[in-house]
């Protein structure tokens, strides 16, 4: 192969790529919300999720963009793993829409009588269009036009080169299949981009200088290779990214198999159809999309299957401890044993959010998105008690274990609350670092320890008699505390050591810290004015005090 021809080779492939990341790039921008709204649909059903990832891959012209967006739904906890998994399938079935394009069109029109002109359009709208759509819509255009350039120079670049590269003398085996599979694979993986290869393996059929089944197999390896992108992403992630990445890799691992066989199979019969009768390049097209289309259809039935291993797997701490320890259904049969595992539960939720607490009130610098993955967990922990609670109020019970049921449920409900006010404590910490007045700033120091002793011992431990009065005692503490630190301020405030706007900041972080000790007392006093059920189930068993 002469410089020259390599020369045009990587500067196609260069102008390739950028016309890509200019056309995905301009896409997004120029549609704005309507892409999530799109992606909103995938929230209703698995179906309507495998829609929302066809089309929107296939108008953005990027995968890797609709996967970190579906990532971050998962995130929010707007979609489920199993609707993302499904949009994630729709995503390969939308990245065949760059081998119709040049299909239909790279290869039919005469590309300088569009391409430049659009170019051109592009980059005069991105020029005058001020700050509207209108620039992102010119880079787009901008972005298409270089394109089909870059694929003009791909496909020249390739005109002679079996008369050079014999390509055709490596057969059609299949080793020879897994070769081209293989290479297919590097590529994508060295360019980060399927489309190019895609363009690559569509220009050599084109010009002749590979076969179809060849061709065909480095449309399989870079179907495969677009899962580098995301087991690279997922190194460090987040759980819900690890597992989104896992089923990306799978389900392509999957469907490039398939492609494989169904192309082993019949590669003898592609190799052998006449170009001039046979539009080679439509049919790899075609072939592009039914082996996708197939590797959706075969998997689908067992999306619910790798959902639930999925969510075995890459578990993190947060997310094991919102898991059930104790419920068991099985024993809702035997309510005397079901109300001392619910009674355990409590206990662990009631460890984490004392822990919560503490870390938050007492720490400057607090690690924010721990502390909300944390109320996550107790919230998800708190509804499931709730539906035990719920279940078990169906069984024949008698009186002393029909009372405790109500209770138990408010005292996860305080629990729920003192999750969601220690997530959002951290937020009044630059509040209290701002304040000058030493006399001032010692009080809130003594009214957060006071806090934190309070929640200590409302903390569901071992039982002892006096533990409810404690907590009721210190609580009334801290309601004068309070009301001492309120006074002083509003008279800093008259005497002008204090603006109004920083008075009103200070007692609204100081209220949130009183109703914080207020959610852990109420839990305590409740818990201690059940029935001696609760008194007499173990509950410090296994559960070790943080």
């Amino acid at each position: 192969m002469s410089f020259e021809m390599l020369g045009q080779l990587f500067g196609g492939i260069g102008l390739f790529l950028l016309g890509m990341q200019l056309l995905t790039s301009g896409l997004k921008q120029a549609a704005g919300r309507s892409l999530k709204r799109a992606l909103e649909l995938a929230t209703r059903s698995k179906w309507r999720g495998l829609l929302s990832g066809t089309l929107i891959t296939a108008l953005v012209q990027s995968s890797s963009a609709v996967t970190v967006a579906t990532l971050g739904f998962v995130n929010a906890g707007l979609l489920t793993l199993g609707q993302s998994i499904a949009v994630i399938y729709g995503c390969n079935i939308g990245t065949t829409m760059t081998g119709w394009l040049v299909a239909l069109i790279g290869f039919k029109v005469k590309i300088s009588a569009f391409a430049l002109p659009m170019i051109g359009i592009g980059m005069g709208l991105r020029t005058i269009g001020g700050s509207g759509r209108t620039p992102h819509i010119g880079s787009a255009l901008a972005g298409f036009g270089l394109f089909f350039i870059g694929l003009d120079f791909l496909r020249e670049s390739f005109v002679g080169l079996s008369d050079q590269v014999p390509l055709e003398s490596i057969g059609n085996g299949p080793l020879a299949l897994a070769l081209f599979v293989l290479a297919g694979f590097v590529m994508t993986f060295l360019m980060q981009a399927s489309a190019a290869v895609m363009a690559i393996a569509l220009s050599l059929v084109h010009t002749g200088s590979i076969t179809l089944s060849a061709a065909a197999a480095l449309v399989i390896g870079a179907n495969v290779g677009t899962t580098t992108t995301a087991l690279m992403a997922s190194i460090g992630a987040t759980p819900s990214a690890k597992r989104i990445s896992a089923a990306h890799v799978l389900f392509n691992l999957q469907t490039g198999a398939v492609g494989l066989l169904f192309l082993i199979l019949l590669a003898n019969w592609l190799d052998q159809l006449d170009p001039a009768r046979f539009d080679l390049v439509i049919l790899l097209a075609l072939y592009h999309t039914l082996f996708n289309l197939t590797g959706v259809v075969m998997i689908w039935p067992f999306t619910n299957a790798l959902e639930r291993l999925l969510l075995r797997r890459f578990r993190s701490l947060d997310e094991d401890e919102a898991r059930p320890k104790y419920l068991d259904k099985n024993i809702l049969t035997t309510p005397s044993l079901a109300v001392e595992a619910m009674n355990r539960e409590l206990a662990r939720v009631s460890r984490h959010c004392s822990l919560m607490a503490r870390a938050a009130i007492s720490a400057e610098h607090t690690d924010t998105t721990r502390l909300e993955a944390q109320a996550q967990g107790v919230y998800q922990l708190v509804s499931r008690i709730s539906e035990f609670n719920q279940e078990l109020a169906r069984q024949n019970l008698n009186v002393e274990i029909s009372e405790t049921l109500p209770i138990s449920l408010r005292v996860a409900r305080y629990f729920s609350e003192m999750a969601r006010l220690s997530a959002k404590t951290p937020e009044y910490h630059p509040l209290f670092a701002q304040v000058q007045d030493t006399g001032i700033r010692n009080a809130i120091g003594e009214f957060q320890q006071a806090v934190i002793r309070l929640i200590d011992i409302a903390e569901i431990k071992a039982r002892s008699d006096t533990q409810g009065y404690q907590s009721h005692q210190l609580m009334r503490d801290i309601h004068n505390q309070y009301q001492t630190l309120k006074e002083n301020l509003l008279e800093h405030t008259v005497s002008g050591r204090l603006s109004a706007e920083e008075s009103m900041a200070l007692l609204d972080a100081l209220s949130h810290l009183q109703r914080l000790a207020e959610q852990a007392e109420k839990a305590s006093s409740h818990w201690s004015s059940t029935t001696p059920i609760q008194h007499r189930s173990p509950l410090t068993e296994d559960i070790p005090h943080g």
